[in-house]
């Protein structure tokens, strides 16, 4: 996965969408402590630069060393490049040790994870009993353009990762296995409308980002189908 995205880091940078400042403070509320964050699979530190507004410091990790290099940088944000080879007790030491986490978030990246080591690391560092984990992720919904958007998903359907399929079904079939605080469950996530103005070239240049697009990125017929959009 990191090295799909590393092919169009700076792009990707400019181009996804910041997230709701309103979401971040909800999740804040949920941890009576407000002193470290982890943001696993930061990618180019979008979700980090929102909840560092609520947390004295956030540790921000990636796979992917291109990535965190075209991260914004705040004083209270952490960047740590971890490879696949690092190993449990090095990321464990890289966060603080167990019980050290209040928050974790995981911003549209969790579906690349081994979801059941993940998990598991999770259970390890979260703060106990109130340590939270929320995950998420969006999908383009754009109005007058369902039909372009139908082509362009099926264009892309074959250069998409399997990794990929609970981003495909919005995390509606993404295992969970830790107890509700009243914002979504193991197959039932909450949905909420993330609204966002930009023009048609922006939306494109946004789409492109994905993984699919990047895999065909050399495909005319995919290339032709998004620019008639």
């Amino acid at each position: 996965m990191a090295g799909v995205f590393d092919k169009n880091s700076k792009q990707y940078a400019q181009r996804r969408p910041r997230y709701p400042k309103e979401w971040f403070s909800m999740l804040a509320s949920l941890t009576p402590e407000h002193k470290v964050a982890w943001d696993a699979g930061t990618s180019t530190g979008q979700a980090a630069l929102s909840v560092v507004e609520h947390y004295d410091q956030v540790i921000a990790t990636d796979v992917s060393k291109t990535q965190i290099e075209h991260a914004a940088q705040h004083p209270k944000v952490c960047y740590l490049h971890t490879p696949i080879a690092t190993t449990e007790d090095e990321l464990v030491n890289m966060l603080g040790g167990d019980n050290s986490i209040d928050l974790i978030i995981s911003a549209t990246a969790v579906h690349w994870f081994d979801l059941p080591f993940f998990y598991s690391f999770a259970n390890r560092v979260l703060k106990k009993p109130h340590g939270i984990i929320a995950v998420w992720t969006y999908s383009y919904d754009v109005r007058d353009l369902e039909k372009s958007m139908k082509m362009v998903r099926e264009a892309v359907l074959p250069y998409s990762d399997p990794k990929t399929y609970y981003l495909l079904e919005r995390y509606k079939k993404l295992p969970f296995p830790f107890e509700t605080v009243g914002h979504g469950s193991e197959g039932s996530p909450i949905e909420l409308d993330m609204e966002i103005e930009a023009s048609l070239h922006e939306f494109v240049e946004s789409f492109k980002t994905g993984s699919p697009f990047i895999e065909a990125k050399g495909n005319r017929i995919l290339s032709s189908r998004l620019n008639d959009c």
